[in-house]
């Protein structure tokens, strides 16, 4: 099935939160269902190499009967070697011209940035869209800079070049005004990985980001 680059909602998968592999694998085919429109696998440095490439792996079993991207975080090898669908880097990763270079033209690159400056030099002809954040203060993201607000963050939208998902302490508290800035989508983490009701709490989201659009 034919893969989309949907930003509208786009669940960062964390293997603490979610409860490892089958927890995260578990999580993807819910969230999915009711409303997930990417897959990120976010890296985790006790985790060793071969279980990295099980659990891509497994991701992108689940995904294979839907139109959902798999996108790796970071780990080019890891992205190439089960075959996922984009890869996503941040400021102090692999340049966006080498991953472009090891990834090739066909597959998805994201780009992360956290403030003006960063968007000013984003090498916008090699990336497929960015990611903009932290937004508010965050807990899953331990090097996360500081906070941009929703007042800043309407002020990079604007300047933009590519599709643009918002990152960073967002959940459905505050998720309308998010949206509200212009973004094209949030990424969220602990707002879906962790969380009860993996369903309700994806559910409740998607309809937040639809009443705020």
């Amino acid at each position: 099935m034919k893969k989309q680059l949907d930003l509208t909602l786009y669940l960062v998968l964390d293997p603490l939160l979610c409860g490892g592999i089958s927890g995260m694998v578990n999580t993807t085919k819910i969230a999915v269902k009711n409303g997930v429109t990417a897959i990120q696998l976010r890296s985790e440095k006790e985790m060793a190499g071969k279980d990295w490439y099980q659990a891509a792996l497994a991701l992108k079993e689940a995904l294979s009967d839907t139109a959902i991207p798999l996108f790796i975080n970071d780990h080019v090898d890891i992205a190439l070697a089960v075959n996922a669908d984009g890869v996503h880097i941040g400021q102090s990763d692999l340049p966006a011209d080498i991953t472009r270079q090891l990834i090739g033209k066909d597959k998805w690159l994201g780009f992360s940035v956290s403030n003006r400056q960063q968007l000013d030099t984003t090498p916008w002809q090699l990336v497929d869209y960015i990611g903009i954040g932290p937004i508010f203060p965050t807990t899953t993201k331990k090097d996360a800079t500081a906070a941009l607000g929703t007042e800043q963050l309407t002020k990079l939208v604007e300047l933009k070049q590519r599709p643009a998902v918002a990152i960073g302490g967002i959940d459905e508290n505050n998720v309308t005004n998010v949206i509200q800035t212009g973004i094209d989508g949030i990424a969220v983490v602990s707002a879906i990985c962790g969380q009860k009701d993996i369903q309700q709490a994806t559910l409740s989201l998607i309809n937040k980001i639809k009443q705020a659009k």
